[in-house]
């Protein structure tokens, strides 16, 4: 087999897709290839991330240059959103850590990257196979085989599937991916394939990814963890998040997990499973940026630097008397983020107190929350009981994520357009909405 150009998949992570004129496209996250059962499996397209966090698919035929460096593409990308259809395969995604075996008979071998080469003909096909031999001396994670470099007819059953396949070259390929960007390569992939990155992925990390997925996708997730790993991940993932992923499971699962989790975990999600998801107090974290009145700006400054921290948590500090774990001793006021740049670093907080904040009970309705936010150009807003003691705060995020459409992570641009659309002003003759008239191609 002759190819003019030869291509590793795992160095195309991350790839830089352009246009002719040389503007940004996207990034590749993956191949598409026809897996077949004789011949060698054809490679058709790539799955490129374009602004908005979108996944699309890009013919290889419109890709005029492609290494591991840079994609040139003819610069017309379909903007609807990729879907996997059943023949098809993502290099990355599926055929990474798949175990097959050598047709010489030499035994066991795992695929830890992909060549796919340009033809005389134009086609695109997987050629060779990077792959590592299982160790004699045993299977442990220091244990690792010799790599070799085989052609692809050099294996047999590429098409089959282990129940155990694995995912440490997967996730080595998509190590510098955010939590929300790896949970979008996560949501298209099945079932199986999904139990098998999150057992690979550490309770921070996992919890980091589940935050961002769909709740079926969240629910189906957890559910097939052993219970231990589960009630470690929810104690790892905001008391919120975890609060309204437990209300999406069967009662009796979601109390053997509480009674699982460490008391003091539990005690914050199972407050907040006391309110109604509709309501403020459904809606709150309750781990804000919480200090006493006597502690300096510059103790304030390092509590919002952490780098865990949401920005719409960081935009305020809550200043209350002492305990300072929600419920709070009574509240006095915020230190708004700017407020704290412009003063000396050893004043207290409690001397540039915005005293005057709105804030909401903890039945305050989503409506109620959505204008307080709106009227008053706010990320956050506290929230207090009859006593005046903080028990959490609601920020914009919470709300968006409540307000959107449950699959909203999964829909296309046009779609929450027309949702946004719903809502608006109707428009007057002769004008029009932003997003009328879109089509499905657009120039890149």
């Amino acid at each position: 087999m002759s190819a003019s150009t030869r291509v590793f998949v795992a160095r195309l992570a991350g790839t830089v897709v352009f246009d002719p004129i040389g503007d940004q496209v996207g990034r590749v996250r993956d191949v598409v290839v026809l897996v077949r059962a004789k011949g060698a499996p054809r490679a058709v397209g790539l799955v490129v991330e374009v602004p908005g966090r979108r996944r699309v698919f890009l013919p290889l035929t419109r890709v005029t240059s492609v290494d591991a460096g840079q994609v040139i593409s003819t610069g017309l990308v379909n903007l609807r959103r990729f879907e996997q259809r059943a023949m098809e395969s993502l290099v990355l995604g599926e055929l990474l850590d798949r175990r097959v075996q050598l047709t010489d008979g030499s035994g066991e071998v795992t695929i830890e990257d992909v060549s796919i080469a340009q033809q005389r003909t134009g086609d695109w096909l997987v050629d060779q196979l990077f792959v590592r031999r299982r160790s004699a001396r045993g299977s442990g994670p220091f244990r690792r085989g010799s790599t070799l470099t085989v052609p692809v007819d050099a294996v047999q059953d590429l098409t089959s599937r282990q129940a155990d396949q694995g995912a440490a070259r997967l996730l080595e390929a998509y190590q510098d991916m955010r939590a929300a960007d790896l949970a979008d390569v996560i949501r298209d992939l099945g079932t199986a394939r999904r139990m098998e990155i999150a057992a690979a992925l550490d309770d921070e990390r996992l919890a980091d990814v589940l935050e961002e997925l769909p709740e079926d996708a969240q629910v189906s997730i957890v559910s097939g963890l052993d219970r231990d790993r589960a009630a470690d991940v929810l104690e790892v993932m905001e008391p919120d998040d975890a609060a309204d992923l437990l209300h999406e499971l069967p009662q009796e699962q979601a109390a053997q997990l509480l009674n699982l989790m460490e008391p003091e975990e539990a005690a914050d999600v199972r407050r907040l499973l006391e309110y109604a998801e509709d309501t403020a107090g459904g809606l709150m974290t309750t781990e804000p940026v919480i200090l006493g009145a006597d502690d300096t700006i510059a103790t304030a400054l390092a509590q919002i630097r952490r780098k865990e921290l949401p920005p719409a948590l960081a935009s305020l500090v809550f200043v209350v008397r002492p305990p300072l774990e929600t419920p709070t001793g009574r509240f006095l006021g915020v230190a708004h983020f700017q407020r704290l740049l412009r003063e000396p670093p050893h004043a207290a907080v409690a001397s540039m107190l915005d005293t005057e904040t709105e804030w909401l009970t903890p039945d305050a309705s989503v409506g109620q929350v959505t204008r307080l936010l709106a009227a008053y150009d706010l990320l956050a807003l506290p929230v207090l009981d009859a006593q005046r003691r903080l028990l959490g705060v609601v920020t914009v995020d919470d709300v968006l994520d409540h307000i959107l459409p449950d699959d909203w992570r999964g829909s296309d641009d046009e779609r929450l357009e027309a949702i946004a659309a719903q809502s608006a002003p109707a428009a007057r003759p002769g004008t029009s909405r932003p997003g009328q008239g879109r089509r499905g191609a657009a120039r890149a």
